[in-house]
């Protein structure tokens, strides 16, 4: 496999955000509806069903297609909107749907088997037999994989499934198994898995205290930081705590996820689509990235030099990891 073969999936969090990623070089724009159906679920996000299909239309023309995320987990009893975001997905005829909740995927199936299905990450599915299953039970033909494994473990991941893998290239680094979390609710009382958001805006408070700017989400403080620092978003996972009378970031410091470096790697480990995090990012954020990648996956498929540091400027505290793809503790 060369790297010309990687799908390029990026976001899009309204109208604006669809058209600059399709014009930047997207293989495929992945979007959802303005309601809990899906995982980014903040105010002024996301897309009406006209949007969507004027969205759809655009990407279309430009040989560029759409995948509609209907990822959060339906309310128990009360599972018509995620229904009619699937059937409306389909009457839209978007390329494909992105799933975790197992009675959806099921729904799909019986409802509208030509639908396209995909695995979202926050089905945490990260082995060969969970992987294997949600193929033989509901036809399942793409897994976007957690932010856990390695190249080698992809790789052989790979090897033991019939399945298209996706994985995460640039963008948030979520430290946490995504699907699994449910940090934001203690704090907040809401949860990406049900009401599809993670450390909501409406939350989050910045204050200037003693010549430091303090991060807060709800009630707890979560940083300081210091004049000539750069200042992340506060989530709980990225939070610097005092333990032991140290203070420190005990999972992980606020980065960006960057794996323009490992593209041809990824590549051979069998990968089928790289995936760009941030429907929550402004057109000219989409714009950058997305022609960023586009020009790292067309030159690598080329045998070219990527240039590296392009975009330092927009990751998180400036700063970039490669995360748990070349890790090297256990």
């Amino acid at each position: 496999m060369t790297a010309s073969r990687l799908e390029l999936i990026c976001p899009a969090g309204n109208p604006a955000a669809l058209k600059a990623a399709v014009d930047a070089g997207a293989d495929v724009v992945y979007a959802g509806f303005a309601d809990e159906t899906n995982a980014r679920n903040f105010p002024g996000l996301n897309f009406s069903r006209r949007e969507m299909e004027e969205g759809i239309a655009y990407a279309r023309q430009r040989g560029c297609g759409v995948f509609i995320a209907i990822n959060t987990y339906a309310e128990a009893g009360n599972p018509g909107p995620w229904r009619r975001a699937i059937d409306d997905a389909a009457a839209l005829t978007a390329d494909a749907v992105i799933l975790a909740d197992i009675g959806l995927l099921d729904y799909a199936l019986q409802t509208q088997p030509g639908l396209r299905r995909h695995l979202s990450v926050q089905a945490s599915a990260s082995n060969a037999e969970a992987i294997n299953f949600y193929h033989r039970a509901f036809g399942v033909k793409r897994v976007v994989l957690p932010r856990v494994l390695t190249v080698k473990e992809i790789a052989d991941l790979n090897a033991r499934i019939p399945v298209e893998t996706e994985v995460f290239a640039f963008g948030g680094m979520c430290v946490m198994a995504e699907g699994r979390c449910s940090l934001s609710s203690y704090v907040t009382g809401r949860s990406p898995n049900t009401d599809g958001v993670c450390s909501p805006a409406s939350h989050v408070r910045y204050e200037k205290r003693d010549g430091k700017l303090v991060s807060r989400l709800g009630d707890f403080t979560l940083n300081e930081f210091s004049e000539n620092e750069a200042a992340g978003y506060p989530t709980l996972c990225k939070g610097r705590f005092v333990a032991r009378g140290d203070a420190s970031y005990l999972f992980e410091e606020p980065a960006s996820l960057n794996v323009m470096a490992m593209l041809s790697e990824l590549a051979a480990a069998g990968v089928s689509a790289l995936k760009i995090e941030g429907r929550q990012r402004g057109r000219a954020y989409v714009s950058r990235v997305v022609s960023a990648f586009r020009q790292a996956i067309d030159a690598t498929a080329q045998g070219e030099p990527v240039v590296s540091g392009c975009l330092d400027s927009v990751t998180e505290g400036q700063r970039d990891t490669t995360g748990a793809y070349d890790k090297t503790w256990h």
